[in-house]
């Protein structure tokens, strides 16, 4: 059961954090935590330590909070988002896809 759930889970290759946690949130839903942003972390760029922290200086203090107080993917909600445009392994740092407020740590 760990093995299809960590199958379900995985994000794709070179997938950003905030495409991965959106599609996790359609897919799961937020319950209160970040438990999709730590997934993402731990698995794909294990030595980036401070992503929660940042997270939560942008005001998202849950994973949907990332999509209502920090990121934003354009003009207007879009009912399907397009591809990622893909990061570097390793990072914890949106795709190009993303807007992110002003003086933020993005």
């Amino acid at each position: 059961m760990r093995s299809l759930a960590g199958e379900l889970l995985a994000p794709r290759t070179g997938e950003c954090v905030l495409c991965y946690v959106a599609d996790q949130l359609d897919e799961f839903g937020c319950d209160g935590t970040h438990r999709f942003s730590k997934w993402y972390q731990e698995r794909q760029a294990p030595r980036a330590t401070a992503l929660l922290e940042r997270l939560g200086r942008m005001g998202a203090y849950c994973d949907c909070e990332i999509f209502l107080n920090a990121a934003d993917a354009g003009e207007g909600e879009a009912q399907v988002l397009p591809a990622c445009l893909g990061v570097r392994r390793g990072s914890t740092q949106p795709c190009r896809l993303w807007w992110t407020e002003r003086g933020s740590d993005y």
